[in-house]
């Protein structure tokens, strides 16, 4: 039994593979395991790696192979913020239309307070006013707003900075960062709890009140009308002329010429006295009734149900022709005879509007007549097996201009070193350009939800296991010798800024409740404050608020990791 002594005990490749590999498996299942209802998911990985490294397995600097360690910690970084890029760029520039405004600039608001708080920890909390404090307040920071691509942003400037800049030994974010998280993300949950009772919030009136809106909306609302074509200019013209004439959206789903019952397509000539199906948005209502002629009161759905099957279908984007066309472009309603209802991108839903460019793996909700719907699919593509194999031309590109791009030095004044985008900035930055304009130059960015998931969470789990084993040597040291300090300044900086924005969102902006937890969610990049919300609300707004803020606050969040240390430190 030597060889099985010699592989967890002597250094090499082999055993710091087992090693690494033995703290994700343990983290990732112990992440599972709810404390007070909240797990704390791969995250748990780091305090895993902290446990392993505090035993001595990074101890000896023969122990383990560190030039492998860094290396797999950069690029398990790399993954990570790239494949988070991907999945934000196509709903980031969009996510500040219409009331996505006010939801960012709430969201800017609290990032700009958990920086604010987190200087004035320092300067109260920390009379000597080091620069070691101050970084080990930056991995404070990002714990206690659950953010870890912050934290592999605020490592990395501080390499570039330099064992001398900080006396000569390296500050561990890691330490304070994993003193913060846990009450990070209590905090979080509790803090808008918190909210409810500050503004007197009733969850059933905020139910309602997304009820209503919903009701309340017309151009949302589809409306069903049974209409006589008795206007003389419709004798003898083409669906698609009515509807280009008009300047409305609406489909006529079925309609009877004489007793013979037709399902139109774009090319169907409509006669005078002609009884039509017509189903539209309920604002254009009047106006589709005003040019077609009088509703007859006919039962179309009791007459011809059995004949004509009214479909609901989500259609996959596959066609690669299709890449970078504009939603306008494809006129579904007035050429196909079928509404598309949501449009989502790697688990995002976007908003349809007539200026959005299709990527092949977007996912469309068509509805219509069965036969419209399938001419749909069979434009758009709808084959997973074009899905199965990766772009990994696109990702490896995307990851050698992001690198470049994150090395472009950018000097500041007063600052001893230039500024870098770095490791984490840089390939962030370009993921996000590449999601949202790749089409522009024939880049197929499409991956798998599940691919996706699979490389960001194998990237972060390298991260956090070599961080991890990295701090844990000096981890309990942190702990005895001030430790308790960063949970008290993480909880600070966690809860401050939640009940400063929240009651002014909810006050000033007459915020929804629901959507306002999905949006302080959002701007927390934490998925167990948006599990709390959704499981608190039957209707969408968390997560709508959730997808709104999330792009620009994980860009925010990456950047001013970098910005603090490099201006505040150096």
């Amino acid at each position: 039994m030597e060889w099985i002594v010699n592989l967890f005990l002597n250094p090499g490749l082999a055993h710091t593979v087992l090693i690494l590999a033995l703290v994700i498996a343990v983290g990732v299942l112990l992440g599972k395991v709810k404390f007070g209802g909240v797990a704390l998911g791969v995250t748990f990985v780091l305090f895993t790696g902290i446990l392993v490294g505090h035993f001595g397995f990074m101890a000896n600097p023969e122990f383990v192979d560190k030039d492998l360690m860094t290396f797999l910690q950069d690029f398990g970084l790399i993954l990570f913020v790239f494949f988070i890029g991907l999945q934000v760029g196509p709903g980031f520039f969009e996510s500040f239309k219409g009331g996505g405004v006010q939801m960012n600039l709430m969201s800017i608001c609290m990032i700009c307070l958990n920086i604010a708080v987190m200087f004035g920890c320092f300067y109260v909390f920390f009379p000597e006013h080091t620069k070691t404090d101050l970084a080990m307040l930056v991995g404070t920071l990002y714990g206690a707003v659950t953010n870890t691509p912050g934290l592999g942003a605020a490592n990395e400037a501080v390499k570039s900075l330099g064992e001398a800049n900080f006396g000569g030994s390296l500050p561990q974010l890691a330490s304070s960062y994993a003193c913060a998280y846990p009450l990070g993300v209590l905090g979080i949950i509790g803090a808008t709890v918190l909210i409810r009772f500050i503004c007197k919030i009733t969850l059933t009136d905020e139910e309602k009140e997304l009820e209503d809106a919903e009701a309340a909306n017309p151009h949302e609302t589809p409306c069903n009308l049974a209409l006589r074509a008795d206007n003389a200019y419709i004798s003898g013209r083409t669906v698609l002329e009515l509807s280009e004439f008009l300047k409305r959206d609406f489909v006529i789903t079925r309609m009877f010429h004489g007793e013979e019952l037709i399902v139109p397509n774009r090319n169907t000539i409509v006669s005078q006295g002609d009884d039509l199906y017509i189903v539209c948005a309920e604002s254009d209502a009047e106006a589709v009734k005003a040019f077609i002629g009088p509703e007859t009161g006919r039962q179309f759905e009791e007459e011809v149900h059995p004949n004509v099957n009214m479909v609901s279908r989500k259609i996959l984007v596959t066609n690669p022709r299709i890449n970078g066309k504009t939603f306008g472009s494809m006129h579904f309603s007035s050429v196909y005879g079928v509404n598309v209802t949501r449009i989502s991108r790697q688990g995002m839903n976007l908003f349809a509007s007539r200026n959005h460019h299709f990527h092949v793996g977007d996912k469309i909700t068509c509805v219509g007549p069965e036969e419209n719907v399938q001419r749909v699919a069979d434009l758009m593509g709808d084959s997973t097996k074009h899905l199965n194999h990766p772009n990994l031309a696109t990702i490896f590109i995307g990851i050698f201009v992001g690198i470049i791009f994150g090395q472009i030095p950018v000097m500041f004044p007063g600052m001893p070193v230039p500024m870098k985008l770095g490791l984490a900035g840089g390939p962030l930055i370009i993921a996000i350009l590449i999601g949202r304009f790749g089409h522009l130059w024939k880049l197929v960015t499409y991956a798998t939800t599940s691919a996706n998931l699979m490389m960001r969470e194998t990237g972060l789990c390298l991260f956090l296991a070599c961080v991890g084993l990295k701090a844990g040597d000096g981890f309990v040291e942190t702990i005895l010798n001030g430790g308790h300090m960063y949970v008290i300044c993480g909880f600070l900086i966690t809860v401050l800024p939640i009940l400063i924005v929240g009651p002014i969102a909810r006050w000033k902006f007459k915020f929804n409740y629901f959507t306002m937890m999905g949006m302080i969610a959002g701007t927390y990049t934490d998925p167990p404050a948006l599990g709390f919300a959704n499981a608190s609300c039957s209707k969408e707004a968390p997560a709508i608020g959730y997808s709104t803020v999330y792009p620009l606050s994980m860009f925010l969040r990456i950047l001013t990791a970098q910005l603090v240390i490099l201006f505040a430190c150096a």
